[in-house]
């Protein structure tokens, strides 16, 4: 977790985001019993079913995105060097496909066990994690990549 234009380093991120949404969650969960439950006004079956709809694409993007990493020998930790951009997969559609599959999955979370809490955190913890992680990530590979991250940046969208 260092500056992001040393060579041998990666982005200056300093926490880890998934420990964001982990975080937010169980805020969520404290929320509940602490302040009051704020249920989904429809059926159990349905937000049960969307929660598990949720939860499974959510687990599609990370292990999609994962598998890309590990296929191209990089880290899947923002603070490691960034050898080369991955542009194929979810990376086409999405700059940020594990970011996009974390919050797919604390909202999938907070369906599939009927609080609206989690879900209502679910864009906080998103917030957070772009001021913490995607920013200093965007800028790292910018200053190492330029033009071709520049151009990846025009063609695909940052989140969705």
């Amino acid at each position: 977790m260092t500056e992001p234009n040393d060579a041998g380093r990666g982005a200056n991120v300093r926490f880890p985001p998934p420990f964001v949404f982990l975080g937010f969650a169980l805020v969520g969960v404290g929320l509940r019993y602490a302040a009051m439950p704020i249920r989904f006004p429809v059926d159990r079956f349905v937000t049960i079913s969307a929660g598990i709809a949720a939860i499974a694409a959510a687990f599609a993007l990370l292990l999609a995105a994962r598998n890309l990493f590990a296929r191209t020998g990089q880290n899947p930790r923002p603070w490691t060097p960034t050898p080369e951009l991955v542009l194929a997969g979810p990376y086409r559609y999405t700059r940020n496909p594990m970011y996009v599959g974390m919050t797919l999955l604390q909202i999938g979370l907070g369906l599939a066990f009927d609080n609206a809490w989690i879900v209502l955190l679910a864009p906080a913890a998103l917030l957070v994690v772009h001021a913490i992680a995607v920013v200093p990530e965007e800028r790292y590979l910018t200053a190492k990549f330029g033009a071709d991250y520049t151009a990846y940046r025009a063609r695909v969208r940052r989140y969705i």
